[in-house]
């Protein structure tokens, strides 16, 4: 490195002619190559240490991106002063052997040049511009070509002697001369045949000019429009100044560039010799940098390493200290105490964490367990903890699946509406536990829900919240069928007693006093018959009654379910031929256990319920149509029964399955319980849903193919009675 700077400042000297030894052209390629051996073994060393700093890099050994950048550096502070340098002393050099009046020669040789190329190129618009004129005047002559060609030779040929043309003709594609006149002109060209090419230019009205005889001559080539396939040849001679003054200023340029060779090549020789001893400065200077960089970036090194050792979770690492290293020797004490520090309180955090995790675990696996939906509210009335039956509820199943996953962290008000309202008046009140029941709609299923909200633990002295919903649609359906069944069993039993004697008595009247009557005999007629229909009636319903209270079980047999459909279908079409009731079935028969009569009963109920809804609606413009559609998933047979009249009302929709619960003012409002009867102890359900027109009603009907467990039992116990 000594070798090199000193090599270089002797160079300085020796062309500055401050040393004994004279800078000649002997001494000065001497110096050159003394310069250049070394800036190579320069080169070849930094070149060595950059190909080790790149592989370190890729490597990711540490701290080889620093390493790098500390490099650059040193290389940027030692190029931007060199570059400078070069720049000053380029434009400094340029400026001394470059006169200000030895570039105005230049530019006026150039400046003549261009003139004379742009007189010249007047030439050729002129001969362009007076050949078209001429070309259109011969247009117009052309009657006079036809009835008077010598006339129209004589107009040609004063055209021609007129503009000056040194040769002028029509001619054709083939070269033919169809008319050539003499133009008086000292000079005379001939009339060479120009190429294809130069005719289909002068179709397109190309501004260009044939150039012959060396460049003496300009041939101009117009079409006449009024002679078939025939062009107007004329040719005028160049100007002999724009012939020889781009000759004589290519000479003057000759001798200018052979000046110019001179002083570039002193230029030259001072430019390599700046840019040797510049690059040695460089290389010298990056090569300082590699050794005061492997110095520094050493202890940085290892701190990075033995750092990467901790992150990977290796808390026993120290890294060596050195004395001569100073503030880094420092930094490495600090962090040797840091990692000594870091190993004891991770110890004391894996016995915490594990104690958590257990916790944890364990909470977990009772709120999965837990049929109950749990869900946990924080301080700010937002959702934090939701178990797999809170997330059904959340999530509106069949709507929006990622809808329970996106509702951790969002307002209660916005995943579950129907609990922001008991959600703040909990946070308002003080009261360790608000309990109320509420409704919930999913996809058109209304269902029952005990809702518990406790307080939960504090976060950062805010209150949070556990709300616990239980689905208690069935404990409620059930209890108020249980006891519509006993109120239907008190009904039937204390009316139907006195039921029998009014029927005998009234019959009785009519048959023995109807013929002993004369006067207002239709009046005594009309009120008897219309005691033993209003009694009929009465038993009508008491029987209905009687039926819920004490319906039968179901009696389950392998059967066709399709067939057993398809029946309850054709009696109802020719019952109500007015309404289109169509059925889509599965191909083949589909053999299942159930019990025929009920099941064709429950259908047939769905369907008369169909048919007065139709009749209930407006249906204007609208076919009245019934749709009945089978079909099997997953072991499990649904028949869904969809129709364009009234619909159901979207408030209180589940209480339809109770009894006694009608929207009709004829209805007795035991229909879809019997039906929802025969399909739970057939181990299915029922589902009152919107049609997918959005005008009408849809019920589902399901049961499992197989017998259910229950429905079993049920069937057995009744053949056993």
């Amino acid at each position: 490195m000594a070798v090199a700077i000193l090599c270089a400042i002797g160079s300085f000297l020796i062309f500055a002619g401050l040393t004994p030894l004279t800078p000649t052209d002997q001494n000065v390629k001497y110096l050159f190559f003394v310069d250049a051996a070394i800036a190579v073994i320069l080169a070849a060393l930094v070149a060595f240490e950059a190909v080790q700093l790149i592989r370190a890099w890729r490597a990711r050994t540490a701290a080889a991106g620093l390493h790098i950048r500390i490099v650059a550096l040193f290389a940027v502070i030692a190029a931007v002063p060199a570059i400078s340098m070069a720049i000053v002393g380029s434009v400094t050099l340029d400026k001394l052997f470059n006169p200000a009046f030895m570039r105005d020669v230049r530019g006026f040789i150039g400046g003549a040049t261009e003139a004379a190329n742009l007189f010249r190129e007047n030439q050729c618009l002129w001969l362009l511009q007076e050949s078209q004129l001429t070309a259109s005047d011969l247009d117009r002559g052309k009657p006079m070509f036809d009835s008077d060609r010598s006339l129209f030779k004589e107009f040609f040929t004063s055209r021609a002697h007129f503009l000056g043309f040194s040769a002028a003709a029509m001619i054709k594609r083939d070269g033919s001369i169809v008319e050539q006149v003499d133009t008086g002109s000292m000079i005379r060209d001939p009339v060479v045949k120009p190429q294809e090419q130069d005719f289909n230019d002068s179709l397109k009205n190309e501004p260009l000019c044939l150039i012959l005889n060396q460049g003496r001559t300009f041939v101009a080539l117009r079409p006449l429009p009024s002679f078939k396939d025939t062009f107007l040849y004329t040719s005028r001679p160049v100007d002999p100044f724009t012939l020889e003054f781009p000759k004589q200023a290519a000479a003057l340029n000759h001798l200018f560039d052979n000046f110019e060779q001179h002083r570039s090549q002193f230029q030259t020789t001072l430019a390599i010799m700046f840019g040797l001893l510049a690059t040695i400065m460089l290389l010298a200077a990056v090569w300082i940098g590699l050794a005061f960089t492997n110095a520094l970036v050493a202890p940085i090194r290892r701190l990075i390493a033995a750092t990467d050792q901790v992150s990977a979770g290796n808390f026993y690492v120290q890294v060596p200290v050195r004395a001569s290293e100073g503030d880094l020797a420092h930094l490495g004490q600090t962090f040797n105490k840091m990692t000594s520090e870091l190993r004891q309180q991770q110890s004391r955090l894996i016995a915490a964490n594990h104690l958590m995790d257990e916790r944890r675990v364990f909470t977990e696996a009772v709120l999965f367990g837990v049929p109950a939906a749990v869900i946990g509210v924080g301080a700010k009335a937002d959702v934090t903890v939701l178990n797999p039956s809170a997330r059904v509820l959340v999530g509106a199943e069949g709507q929006d699946a990622d809808k329970a996953d996106k509702a951790i962290g969002q307002p209660v008000a916005e995943a579950l509406p129907e609990l922001a309202a008991m959600i703040e008046e909990a946070r308002a009140g003080y009261s360790r536990m608000t309990q109320r029941q509420i409704t919930l709609n999913r996809d058109g299923r209304e269902r029952t829900y005990n809702v518990r909200i406790t307080n939960g633990p504090l976060n950062r002295g805010e209150r949070t919240f556990v709300a616990t919903l239980d689905d208690m649609t069935d404990l409620v359906s059930a209890q108020r069928t249980a006891a519509w069944a006993d109120v239907a069993r008190r009904i039937a039993h204390e009316i139907k007693n006195p039921l029998t004697p009014i029927q005998l008595s009234a019959e009785r009247l009519k048959r023995k006093y109807g013929k002993v009557i004369t006067s207002d005999k239709d009046v005594f007629d009309q009120c008897t018959d219309t005691i033993i229909r209003q009694v009929d009636d009465i038993k009508r319903m008491v029987d209905e009654f009687s039926a819920f209270s004490r319906m039968p079980k179901a009696q389950l047999a392998t059967d066709d379910l399709t067939a057993c459909i398809e029946q309850v279908l054709f009696l109802m079409r020719h019952g109500h031929s007015d309404i289109a009731i169509a059925g889509d079935f599965p191909p083949g028969p589909i053999v299942a256990r159930f019990d025929r009569r009920l099941l064709s009963q429950a259908v047939t109920n769905v369907v008369k319920n169909a048919t007065e809804g139709i009749a209930a609606a407006d249906m204007a413009g609208r076919e009245p149509k019934i749709d009945v559609r089978l079909r099997v998933a997953d072991g499990v047979a649904v028949i869904d029964i969809e129709d364009n009249g009234k619909g159901f009302p979207r408030e209180n929709r589940a209480r339809l399955l109770e009894p006694y619960m009608t929207t009709r003012a004829e209805g007795t409002g035991l229909g879809l319980p019997i039906v929802a009867k025969i399909l739970e102890d057939h181990g299915g359900g029922i589902e009152l849903l919107d049609a997918a027109s959005g005008q009408g009603a849809l019920v589902r009907l399901h049961f499992p193919i197989a017998a259910a467990p229950a429905a079993e039992e049920g069937a057995e116990s009744a053949e056993k009675a």
